[in-house]
Formats: structure tokens, C-alpha cells, sequence
């Protein structure tokens, strides 16, 4: 008998995270297709940090009450995760204490 397999599996995408500062699994699909910062994340970003980012953006939108429906809470969150990858970090809310502290 005859072995049969599959397709072969598809190896994951290496990008160095300018986050973590690793090469490590990229992003399987570009996040806010036809954005340029979701392009920027595909190419720049890992998992792990993408994963850390998600937790950050609830931490953001819980604490200053975003409303994903407007432009201007998009724009602002858009901000914040440019700045996240990119910037300096993302900015805390007024008077936010790190879980722990």
C-alpha cells in the first residue's frame, strides 16, 4: 500500500517583530486590509505581540469608552495601535495603574 498524504503543510511566515524584537510567526492575514498600517502590521508584527496588542485595545476601549461605530473612535484606536508598534507605546488613560502596581 501506497502512502498517501496531503498537502504539504504551509510553513509560517517569519517576521521580525519590531515589537518583541524576535523573528518569530508572522500574522496569517493582513489586519484593516486596504490600510496602510495593517499592511505595515503584516509585515512587522508577530502573533504574540498582535495577541498582546488585542489585550491592550480592551484595556483602551473599556477605559475610555470607545464606540467602534464612529470614525473617531476607528481613527483613535488606529492611533493608538501605530503608536503601540511604532511610537513610543500607547498611551495610558488619565490616571491608569499597571494591573500589579
Amino acid at each position: 500500500m501506497g502512502s498517501t498524504t496531503g498537502p504539504a503543510p504551509q510553513t509560517e511566515r517569519i517576521v521580525h517583530c519590531v515589537k518583541l524584537n524576535q523573528d518569530l510567526p508572522g500574522l496569517s492575514e493582513v489586519p484593516f486590509d486596504g490600510h496602510p498600517l495593517g499592511q505595515r502590521i503584516y509585515d512587522n508584527v508577530s502573533k504574540q505581540a498582535w495577541g498582546m496588542w488585542v489585550e491592550q485595545m480592551k484595556m483602551i476601549m473599556n477605559e475610555y469608552r470607545l464606540n467602534l461605530g464612529t470614525a473617531e473612535a476607528q481613527e483613535f484606536l488606529l492611533k493608538q495601535m501605530e503608536e503601540y508598534f511604532f511610537g513610543e507605546g500607547a498611551a495610558h488613560p488619565p490616571g491608569y495603574v499597571a494591573p500589579g502596581h
